[in-house]
């Protein structure tokens, strides 16, 4: 193929994938709205003040510190930033773009707010001017990096040790090593952990803590979860995601046979990072995956005597931008599973805040089970139950990818044992890097069905914007 050929086939993708934007749009004034149903407009610019004012530390519930509508309305507000970042930097759209808005509208009903969110962004900004990068290439790896937003509060704050102006160099920082650190960080995960970014923010959180302890600050772990809010947020979260399945199945300009065969060839790859499934097999069957998906979560939550909150309601919709990038109902439901066994010889129970929200994120190891078999991963959500209970109290709630963290660390132990293992038994597993140029968005082609072998990508040389971003909490 020659390059005008090339070119020309690019652009006509790039098209395809901006129209993107109007979507991402209705999404942003989709949540402000049902925000200003939930509370009227005086309550939720004060719940706004109150939370752009509150150390936003695990688990810091908007809902409950600032009421539902400010709580959706700051999700909205964060969420419409975003999209006006990617916009701004030319970022090539593709499935990783719904994972960052899943991500950035989820976490910003517990953690993230339009105002602490900024010193970070910038500082990989500043990276980018620095290394002479384009900052399309990496203002995922901002947005996502934004897992360390509390960090900026609390020291902004002056919770001990510091104040506005340190605050924003301390998130400069942080924005300005994430990248090359993501891009390590990915390689040791060999693709397990879909929430790779949030194991970088947990080693850079592991440092910052004891410094801040150290120059006189006491960072703590919070509990802030709202209860009574079951039945606002079931019908909200339950009408997105019926919406979803129909509009996937019925107003996608492809038929209904075809949109549901690409959707069942979805649920036979392993979703091994990078998996693309927009670019595998377009976005009816994404769509409909994300539906389903956010359907589990939900009742997953409300079946076990969960809460629906800000921090459930983000955790779901984490997992619906995730069906755009490796997670389906095949791959999810045993490491689901592990957690729910977890609770009956642990000594916890599956109503604990920190394991309802363990119960959603464990999902980060879907690759583990979706690659080696459900047994796997049902091991797999069975360890990261009881060890991402634990690695949140070194960095006192810093690190809302918390999960993240915790994944990576079972994906490090796991992944090289397991392959010593299975190789006895299938000689076909072969460890590979695993790379994927997210550069473009032309279409992938898918993997074979129901094969435990990844597809082999082409390696270039460099870092490639999947390890950077593969992915984040």
């Amino acid at each position: 193929m020659n390059r005008g050929v090339f070119h020309l086939l690019h652009h006509e993708h790039q098209a395809r994938y901006d129209k993107m934007f109007p979507y991402l749009w209705a999404y942003a004034i989709l949540l402000a709205l049902a925000g200003f149903v939930m509370d009227p407009p005086a309550n939720i610019f004060r719940g706004l003040y109150t939370i752009i004012t509150t150390e936003d530390a695990l688990i810091t519930d908007y809902v409950l510190v600032a009421g539902p509508g400010a709580a959706l309305v700051n999700s909205s507000i964060v969420t419409a930033v975003s999209v006006g970042l990617l916009y701004a930097a030319r970022d090539t759209l593709n499935g990783m773009t719904l994972v960052e808005m899943g991500l950035m509208s989820g976490f910003s009903l517990f953690g993230k707010n339009f105002v602490n969110i900024w010193p970070i962004l910038a500082g990989t900004w500043l990276y980018t001017r620095v290394r002479r990068e384009r900052l399309a290439g990496n203002i995922g790896i901002g947005l996502m990096a934004t897992a360390l937003a509390p960090i900026v509060s609390y020291i902004a704050l002056d919770n001990g040790w510091g104040g506005p102006v340190q605050g924003v160099l301390v998130g400069l920082a942080i924005g300005f090593i994430m990248p090359p650190l993501a891009t390590y960080t990915y390689r040791i995960q060999n693709g397990m952990n879909l929430y790779n970014v949030g194991f970088a923010c947990g080693l850079v959180a592991l440092i910052c803590v004891p410094l801040m302890a150290s120059l006189g600050a006491d960072p703590t772990t919070h509990y802030r979860w709202a209860k009574g809010y079951d039945l606002p947020f079931g019908v909200m979260l339950g009408a997105l995601c019926v919406l979803l399945i129909l509009g996937g199945l019925f107003f996608s300009r492809k038929p209904v046979w075809a949109a549901w065969a690409g959707y069942r060839r979805l649920l036979q790859t392993s979703g091994r990072a990078p998996s693309d499934y927009l670019r595998m097999f377009g976005p009816a069957p994404v769509v409909v995956n994300a539906g389903v998906n956010g359907l589990i979560g939900m009742a997953y939550i409300l079946l076990t005597g969960g809460d629906l909150n800000g921090p459930t309601v983000g955790g779901i919709l984490t997992i619906m931008g995730f069906s755009a990038f490796g997670k389906h109902a095949f791959n999810i439901l045993p490491v689901m599973a592990g957690v729910a066994l977890g609770s009956v010889v642990m000594d916890w129970s599956l109503t604990d805040s920190a394991v309802q929200l363990a119960c959603l994120f464990c999902t980060t190891l879907a690759p583990i089970s979706g690659y080696f078999g459900w047994g796997y991963g049902v091991l797999a959500g069975f360890l990261h139950s009881s060890v991402v209970l634990y690695t949140g109290s070194p960095v006192a709630g810093m690190n809302l990818y918390n999960n993240g963290f915790s994944g990576g660390l079972i994906a490090i132990v796991l992944y090289p044992t397991i392959m010593a293992i299975a190789r006895h038994r299938k000689p076909v597993l072969q460890e590979e890097d695993y790379f994927d140029q997210l550069e473009g968005d032309r279409p992938v082609i898918p993997p074979a069905p129901r094969t435990i072998k990844s597809p082999q990508f082409t390696q270039r040389p460099g870092p490639s914007r999947a390890a950077r971003l593969s992915v984040s909490p």
